[in-house]
């Protein structure tokens, strides 16, 4: 039985005020990662949602709760939360801007690339899209030998900074995300909506092989990377963060003007 989520892992919704955004109301979307909860990327969302931005941050099915209850759910699972949020989002919103951390990027790269000309802007950070580790090419056959490998969370440079994830890496559902890279890839060419890309140079989850796939896959004409130098995978905690919030604000401002 899943445990009940701590309230800093719990979604986050911020209404839109669009009296501080032009007399527009503009949503926001952002997803967080594997094992991660709200919590990575809850900063974030409410610095957005400060600046009058409609703001939903959803907890995707089994975070926030136990990695096994998290071993019981497929990207299918993940991908429907954020899809029905953004739905319900440009329901309510003249526009709408997606972001993620991790296999949020990918999620959210996922629905840039099925939802066109109704995405306004994507904006990743550090996404994981493909990898050098040679144990992931074992994971068919290891997820029935081994529940979870060790931790993926907390990979931050800033000291005394807690993300709130899993203690361990459950196997069949991280295998079931990897499973879909290929055809996101192979889709990445549907993406046309404006990008703003953060990448950590010093990360020791995602590795760099994803960018490369990703920036030249995108069709995207107006692409933007950001270079996060002093933080580590969860930049969104991280050394940088004000960057991000920074950024990712003037982007927001400019693709929904």
């Amino acid at each position: 039985m899943p445990s009940s989520p701590a309230p800093q892992t719990e979604a986050l919704t911020i209404a839109a005020r669009p009296e501080l955004t032009g007399g527009k109301r503009i949503g926001v979307l952002l997803s967080h990662g594997f094992t991660g909860s709200p919590a990575s990327i809850r900063p974030w969302g409410e610095h957005l949602g400060a600046l009058g931005y409609g703001v939903v941050v959803p907890r995707l099915p089994g975070h926030g709760t136990t990695w096994q209850d998290l071993n019981t759910h497929r990207f299918a699972d993940w991908y429907a939360e954020v899809s029905t949020t953004f739905d319900a989002l440009l329901a309510e919103h003249d526009s709408v801007v997606i972001g993620g951390l991790s296999m949020g990027g990918a999620l959210v790269l996922r629905l840039a690339a099925d939802r066109g000309d109704q995405v306004a802007g994507v904006m990743v950070v550090n996404p994981a899209l493909a990898t050098k580790r040679f144990d992931v090419k074992l994971l068919p056959v290891l997820k029935h030998l081994v529940p979870s490998f060790p931790a993926i969370a907390n990979d931050i440079k800033k000291q005394g900074v807690d993300e709130s994830g899993y203690a361990r890496t459950p196997l069949k559902a991280i295998h079931s995300f990897i499973g879909t890279w290929p055809a996101l890839i192979s889709d990445l060419g549907q993406i046309t909506a404006p990008l703003v890309y953060f990448r950590s140079p010093q990360d020791h989850v995602v590795d760099g092989s994803s960018e490369p796939i990703i920036l030249a896959g995108i069709s995207s004409s107006d692409v933007t990377r950001i270079e996060l130098a002093d933080s580590y995978h969860v930049a969104t905690l991280d050394n940088d963060a004000p960057k991000i919030f920074e950024e990712s604000a003037a982007f927001v401002a400019r693709v929904t003007r």
